[in-house]
């Protein structure tokens, strides 16, 4: 295995909650302020000499990664998609994260026939992938770029559809809307660095072995 450090790096929230019996599988535990809810602290030791971990946003995983600050990560396809980081290599989906990328509409409202329209205005934190979804459709996709909240934008008129992940669906549900149409299907992949993969290649495929391993 290489000699120089590795950063692996993990996103915040239900995603981390799920991979933490994989990490304990692939044998790699935490400093213990990696559990403590009151540390201030972002970069973690563990107990495997020359790796660590740092907790990031989801959407951030991806591009630590690509950038070459962190050689490892945790990151749901939907991030993927994206932002499409050539630097990017992901050998290995975790089954971890499911859930779908959708596009939604308040249940009252017309429904909206994706067959029928020209354009389409929505509320997302996915314009990248929307707008490339909706014009293989033929379809030109105008594009409120919201970070959360989003089931307020066809609530209030901000927009008349979203593009959200959804899992049990419960939040649409209670905020009176429905899904119109599965885009995509999520869960969260391992990624890596392609530079770092040339260049610590055998500590790297340990890693990737041992998660292959532990799902």
């Amino acid at each position: 295995m290489s000699n120089h450090p590795i950063i692996l790096a993990l996103p915040k929230g239900r995603i981390l909650e799920e991979l933490k019996p994989v990490l304990q599988k692939v044998g790699i535990v935490p400093e213990a302020a990696f559990e403590d809810k009151e540390s201030r602290k972002l970069k973690f030791d563990t107990n495997i000499p020359g790796l660590s971990i740092i907790r990031v946003r989801s959407f951030d995983v991806a591009t630590f990664v690509a950038f070459g600050a962190a050689q490892l990560g945790v990151a749901g396809n939907d991030v993927l998609v994206e932002f499409d980081y050539d630097e990017i290599y992901s050998p290995l989906d975790l089954n971890i994260g499911k859930c779908r990328l959708s596009l939604c509409q308040p249940k009252d409202a017309p429904a909206v026939d994706t067959q029928k329209l020209s354009h389409i205005s929505v509320a997302t934190k996915f314009p990248n992938f929307t707008k490339s979804f909706f014009a293989r459709k033929g379809i030109q996709a105008e594009c409120i770029e919201l970070n959360g909240a989003m089931e307020l934008a066809p609530l209030l008129g901000l927009a008349p559809t979203m593009v959200d992940l959804v899992a049990s669906g419960s939040t649409l549900k209670a905020n009176n809307l429905v899904e119109i149409e599965v885009m995509a299907q999520v869960s969260s992949r391992l990624i890596v660095n392609r530079a770092a993969y040339k260049t610590q290649g055998a500590a790297l495929k340990h890693w990737i072995d041992a998660f292959r391993a532990a799902v």
